[in-house]
């Protein structure tokens, strides 16, 4: 089964290249020329986005943070003609999955794709003790109340709740908090555990983030 991918793209010849290449690799993409009209088909049932960031009536960002709080929970690829760290980092936290700098292969577009959608995968559990989480509309609750998690806050989380208190190793956490092929400090891993672990204990979360050094973390 092609898994259907909605690109959004304002260069008509550009968007024309993604829509053929894409199908040449196996998916079924269909075209979106700006930001309102990938709003206009978030429900549309997607398994992933390729949107580009420059659109001529919105920045892609802002689009897709749109996507999130209507529940688009696909994973979301951005092109970008800048590629700097500062404009990443802004992706990612507006719920991005991955990045793709302009000029680029299809080929390497479309790897970048399957390894989204593989990341993704099948609903995980989403309860743990006072915590739950929506997968859908990227969310977090504590006994009800909502939590404001950046996206790869979420990410982490979620790969904590799924392993039922088993411990996760400080590589699964980035494979799961960061796209394919990020350069992922110890650092910076453990600067987002230290301010999801800070969010849960305000919250007044039932919930732990332990650490075992060494070895890795675990929710309990």
């Amino acid at each position: 089964m092609r898994r259907r991918v909605l690109v959004v793209e304002d260069d008509p010849a550009l968007r024309d290249v993604l829509l053929r290449g894409l199908r040449d690799e196996g998916f079924d993409p269909a075209p979106a020329a700006d930001g309102a009209g990938a709003l206009r088909r978030a429900g549309d049932g997607f398994d992933a986005c390729v949107l580009d960031v420059g659109l001529p009536d919105a920045d892609g960002r802002d689009v897709c943070q749109a996507l999130r709080a209507r529940g688009f929970g696909a994973p979301v690829l951005f092109l970008t003609a800048h590629d700097g760290l500062a404009d990443r980092l802004t992706g990612f936290s507006a719920g991005g999955d991955d990045y793709l700098a302009k000029p680029f292969h299809l080929a390497e577009l479309a790897a970048r794709l399957r390894a989204a959608l593989r990341r993704s995968g099948p609903p995980v559990p989403s309860v743990a003790g006072d915590l739950s989480l929506d997968p859908v509309r990227y969310t977090c609750a504590v006994a009800g109340a909502e939590l404001d998690l950046t996206p790869t806050e979420f990410r982490l989380l979620a790969v904590l709740i799924a392993a039922s208190g088993a411990l996760v190793t400080r590589r699964e956490l980035v494979r799961a908090g960061w796209p394919e092929g990020a350069r992922v400090s110890d650092n910076t891993l453990d600067q987002y555990l230290s301010r999801l672990r800070r969010k849960l204990r305000e919250a007044g979360s039932d919930r732990t983030l332990g650490t075992h050094r060494g070895m890795g973390h675990r929710l309990s």
